[in-house]
């Protein structure tokens, strides 16, 4: 969340910032009913400063036995004003509540232009994408051939886009998983935890799901307590808000935290895009990386956070390119970010496999987690820091297409064989 300090200071400035992005229009009307609450707060305090003189008068005047009933009239006359005009104050703070979280994130200065992720920046790539001696397949032929991959049971039992992975290719999901988890908990710094994978909707509100991606969340009613609780759709949900409300010292930041969960979307507006396969699913698995920073910190703890990332890619040997996103490709809560895209053989380009973003003070400021500077002074808010390491999905897709071999067979990287037993190649079901 936007500090509305800076909306009504440098209006301008935020519009100008936000006009590739989207939310530049809310700007106005923020500014508008900060300026009326600034104008009931000064009246009321005027009236209640006044209400404060009468009263010592009023008492004053009774303790000499004069008649103080027309001031007492009077001053109930101010009250009933006071109590306007606080109740026009809640519902101007409700009003710029509910703009302030619509408003995206500010990009940050380094971001570059665009309107889109065909504007984005090539920063890096690593591999070279292998070079095969057939033609090689997409990942959902390899995978059914294999009887391996089971999208027609899963259609039968749910509904498109979700899958049923078989065997040896349900045992590659979960290697990956474990795999990703171990590197980053032994060798990069993280804390691994275990989440809920259900959250209320002040959770999705303050990790700035809601109410931009409602249409995106699957969501349950409590019918018990009347309340509806919304399936994750990234355990960066419940890893940001974990420290919600809480202010944490200095030193013991950054603080970094890895998760496996089932992710849960509805890819509303997605109808028709990516529905080959698995690259799109409803219920999907993803190892999730969350920092939490000083201001100082953040920007290094993005770039050590894509690193992380890519060792993961790098020790499975599929080759990847890193690209800045550009303003309008940024997403709402992020202030500077990167994409990860995997090679894929089978189609002949790159695809997007982890993103990794800060939110600068945004997140921080949403959630309300601070943090007490070791010098001592006022907590300020803390940044906070989410990326993919990586989707466990779309890292079977690159293992299933650029390991494949001409019989029909995959081969298991090197690096994941202590995690399936030793199995070297993935054969078909028996």
């Amino acid at each position: 969340m936007l500090d509305i300090r800076l909306i009504r200071e440098r209006p301008e400035e935020v519009e100008r910032a936000l006009a590739q992005k989207g939310g530049a229009e809310l700007i106005k009307g923020i500014a508008a009913r900060d300026a009326e609450r600034r104008r009931l707060i000064h009246e009321s305090e005027e009236l209640k400063a006044l209400r404060n003189k009468a009263s010592e008068a009023i008492g004053q005047a009774k303790r000499r036995g004069e008649d103080a009933s027309a001031e007492q009239a009077r001053m109930r006359e101010v009250s009933e004003r006071i109590k306007d005009l606080d109740g026009q104050l809640k519902v101007v703070d409700e009003a710029i509540e509910e703009l302030l979280v619509q408003v995206p994130n500010l990009p940050h200065p380094s971001v570059p232009p665009g309107t889109s992720d065909t504007d984005n920046v090539e920063v890096r790539k690593w591999g070279t994408p292998r070079a095969f001696s057939f033609e090689p397949k997409p990942h959902e032929d390899v995978g059914e051939k294999l009887g391996l991959l089971d999208i027609e049971r899963a259609t039968k039992i749910a509904k498109s886009r979700f899958a049923v992975l078989w065997g040896p290719l349900a045992h590659l999901e979960r290697a990956l998983a474990q795999f990703m988890l171990d590197l980053h908990t032994r060798e990069h710094g993280y804390t691994e935890l275990w989440l809920p994978h259900l959250v209320s909707a002040e959770t999705m509100l303050r990790t700035g799901q809601l109410p931009k991606f409602e249409e995106g969340l699957f969501k349950t009613m409590e019918a018990d307590e009347n309340r509806t609780l919304y399936l994750i759709p990234t355990a960066e949900v419940s890893l940001s808000a974990l420290h919600g409300g809480e202010v944490l010292d200095e030193r013991t930041l950054p603080r970094r935290y890895t998760a496996f969960t089932p992710c849960y979307r509805r890819e509303a507006g997605t109808y028709g895009k990516d529905m080959k396969g698995i690259y799109r699913q409803h219920q999907f698995d993803k190892v999730e990386m969350v920092k939490i920073s000083t201001a100082g910190q953040a920007y290094d703890e993005l770039e050590s956070m894509v690193a992380n990332a890519e060792e993961v890619l790098r020790r499975l040997e599929l080759p990847y390119r890193v690209v800045e996103r550009c303003v309008g490709d940024l997403g709402f809560s992020a202030a500077k970010g990167y994409d990860i895209e995997v090679w894929r053989p089978a189609i002949g380009k790159y695809t997007e496999i982890s993103s990794c973003s800060t939110y600068a003070d945004f997140g921080g400021r949403r959630a309300d987690i601070r943090y007490r500077p070791d010098g001592g002074g006022r907590p300020e808010f803390a940044h906070t820091l989410n990326g993919s390491g990586l989707a466990v999905g779309r890292t079977v897709i690159a293992v299933l297409e650029s390991y494949q071999e001409a019989d029909g067979t995959v081969t298991v990287p090197s690096v994941l064989r202590p995690y399936m037993n030793g199995l070297e190649r993935i054969g078909p079901a028996r």
